[in-house]
């Protein structure tokens, strides 16, 4: 397993600092925040990008998020769709392999949304095949449909494409509906990207984004969603996913510093020098 940190943890910081800090402090994978990539990018090239990478050596192997397109319509469909396509191609142009893609399906709901997000999903992935590139549905412990790891998990399936699999992310898995049993659900094929955080004296239910705090500092048993990576031999990315504004108001290199000697310890890894 790799372990990575999100830019999302550090939201405060401009893309460069975070991508100079987070090598500084030995952490080499990096998930993409796209809006703070997008707003960098307004004065800046694809080849800088390309560029500040691997001059720090860090790779990008995701990128958080896209939302807007499983049961949005009319012209707000239309504007989502256009503003991922652009995200497909910028993460072809930077090599970033997967696309992290919100479950954001909120009601009402009747049978023709319903059918929406399945057309929807099949869309997207061959959108994204055709790039290249790697789809991962995070399910939303807030939606009124699958926001659950168990139906997420039957949708990525029933769409039947390579280019589409799950996002695994924590705090959606122990605030919403889902049950330790659907862990069996995740595959070495189904899934594309983890996310781990934690919460501390706050209950399930009324967790907010803002109680994020470091994996393995909290209240949660993670042990049980790393034992099912390990038995599946999940490969992929395993990122820290902070969105608590105390935690922006640090600097990069000290969120990276704790936050991957944190995950390395979870993961079993030993830190590096």
């Amino acid at each position: 397993m790799i372990p990575a940190i999100s830019q999302v943890c550090t939201l405060s910081a401009p893309f460069e600092r975070d991508i100079e800090d987070f090598a500084a402090a030995a952490c080499d994978t990096v998930e993409i925040w796209l809006g703070k990539l997008e707003t960098w990018l307004a004065s800046h090239s694809i080849a800088d990008v390309r560029t500040l990478l691997a001059e720090q050596g860090v790779a990008a192997p995701v990128a958080s998020f896209q939302g807007g397109l499983l049961t949005s319509e009319g012209d707000a469909r239309k504007a989502h769709w256009e503003h991922f396509a652009r995200r497909l191609t910028l993460c072809r142009d930077l090599g970033i392999g997967t696309l992290v893609v919100a479950g954001d399906i909120l009601g009402p709901l009747g049978q023709q949304d319903l059918d929406r997000v399945q057309v929807s999903l099949v869309q997207a992935a061959e959108h994204a095949g055709q790039q290249g590139l790697r789809l991962a549905l995070e399910f939303q412990a807030q939606a009124t449909f699958a926001n659950n790891l168990q139906t997420a998990a039957s949708l990525v399936a029933e769409t039947g494409s390579p280019h589409l699999g799950l996002c695994l992310d924590a705090f959606h898995y122990f605030t919403g509906p889902s049950k330790a049993e659907d862990l069996a659900y995740l595959t070495v094929d189904n899934l594309f990207h983890v996310q781990l955080c934690d919460t501390a004296g706050v209950a399930r239910e009324l967790a907010a984004d803002a109680d994020r705090i470091l994996p393995g500092d909290g209240d949660w048993n993670l042990l049980p969603i790393l034992d099912r990576l390990r038995e599946i031999g999940y490969q992929g990315c395993v990122s820290i996913e902070l969105m608590n504004p105390q935690i922006w108001q640090i600097q990069p290199r000290q969120v990276a510093e704790v936050g991957m000697t944190a995950l390395r310890k979870l993961l079993g890894q030993a830190a590096m020098d």
